[in-house]
C-alpha cells in the first residue's frame, strides 16, 4: 500500500491523496501506520472504524465503531500522532449513528465520512444449502454496498449533518463527506444537499469504470445549471430545514386541510341549492375559472 501511495503523490503532486487506514486496538500500531503513511506525503486520513470485513474479532473496522469508548482512545491517540487532517469513516450498522460520530469529533477528527457497507448475509444456496458466496463451502456475514443502500446513508448522513449543524461543529469547520449507493451526478446533489462537503465512490467505478467519474460531474453541473446554483455552497444543505418529526407531519397535515377547506368555493351539501342563484352558486363550483 505504501508504494502505492507514493507512486500517486509522484505521478500527482498537485492532487490530494487521502490514506484509507484500519488497524488493531493498539496504540503502537496505529502511530506506525500514521508515521509511515505521512512518510510518503499524504495529505489526509480517513480512519476506517466501519468495515464489516475489518476482522471484528480482532476490534477491527466495524467493531472499534460500534464501541464508543474504544472509538474514542484510538481517535485520541491518532489525533495526538497525526499532522494532517482527519475523518473518521462511521457504520452504519448501529442504532444510532450521531453517537460514534460525536465522539470522533470530540477527540478531534476534523471531518466524518458515512456510511461504509451494510452488514448481510447474501443468499443461501439452495442445492448446497450452504451461504454464498462462500470459500470452501463456508462464509461470514460482509458488507453491502451500491444502490440499494443509498436510503440509508442519505438517513445516515442527514442525522450526523444535523448533529454537526446544531452542536456548532459546521462553524469549526468539521467536514461531512458522503458515501453510498453514489452513481450519478443526482446522487451527488443528493448527498450535498443535506450538507455533505464531499461524496465517494466506490461501487459505481468498479461497475462502469473511471468514465462514470466525468459522467457524474457533468451531472452534477447539469442539476446547478438548472438550479441556477454557481457553487456547491449556493445549495449545501438546503434540503436539512424540511426534516422534522412524525407527529409534526401529523400537525402540518391536518393545518393544510384545514386551510383548504376553509377556502373551497361552492355548496356544502345538495340542500343548500336556491332556485334564484342557481347560475351563481354552479359558476361557484367551476374549477378553471380565469
Amino acid at each position: 500500500m505504501l508504494a502505492e501511495l507514493k507512486r500517486l503523490k509522484d505521478d500527482y503532486p498537485g492532487r490530494v491523496l487521502i490514506a484509507s487506514i484500519m488497524e488493531e486496538y493498539s496504540k503502537d500500531a496505529w502511530e506506525e501506520i500514521i508515521e509511515r503513511c505521512e512518510a510518503v506525503g499524504v495529505d489526509a486520513f480517513e480512519v476506517n472504524f466501519s468495515c464489516p470485513h475489518g476482522l471484528p474479532e480482532r476490534k477491527m473496522g466495524m467493531a472499534m465503531g460500534q464501541d464508543c469508548d474504544v472509538l474514542g482512545e484510538v481517535c485520541g491517540w491518532i489525533n495526538a500522532k497525526a499532522t494532517v487532517p482527519v475523518w473518521g469513516k462511521m457504520t452504519p450498522n448501529i442504532t444510532d449513528i450521531t453517537q460514534p460520530a460525536l465522539v470522533a469529533v470530540q477527540q478531534g477528527c476534523e471531518g466524518i465520512a458515512a456510511i461504509n457497507t451494510i452488514r448481510s448475509v447474501m443468499g443461501i444456496n439452495l442445492d448446497t444449502l450452504r451461504p454464498e458466496p462462500c470459500v470452501e463451502g463456508y462464509s461470514t456475514p460482509g458488507g453491502y454496498s451500491y444502490r440499494a443502500v443509498k436510503p440509508i446513508a442519505l438517513e445516515k448522513v442527514m442525522s450526523i449533518s444535523r448533529l454537526l449543524q446544531q452542536r456548532g461543529f459546521r462553524e469549526q469547520g468539521t467536514s461531512l463527506s458522503g458515501i453510498g449507493g453514489v452513481e450519478t451526478g443526482g446522487d451527488a446533489a443528493e448527498f450535498i444537499l443535506l450538507g455533505c462537503d464531499t461524496v465517494q465512490v466506490c461501487t459505481g467505478v468498479m461497475v462502469h469504470g473511471y468514465p462514470m467519474v466525468r459522467h457524474l460531474c457533468g451531472g452534477l453541473q447539469a442539476f446547478m445549471a438548472k438550479h441556477g446554483f454557481s457553487s456547491i455552497t449556493d445549495f449545501q444543505g438546503a434540503a436539512l430545514p424540511y426534516f422534522t418529526t412524525h407527529g409534526d407531519l401529523v400537525v402540518r397535515q391536518k393545518a393544510a386541510l384545514a386551510e383548504r377547506k376553509a377556502a373551497r368555493v361552492g355548496l356544502d351539501n345538495d340542500t343548500a341549492w336556491t332556485g334564484d342563484g342557481f347560475v351563481a352558486e354552479a359558476e361557484s363550483m367551476v374549477s378553471n375559472r380565469g
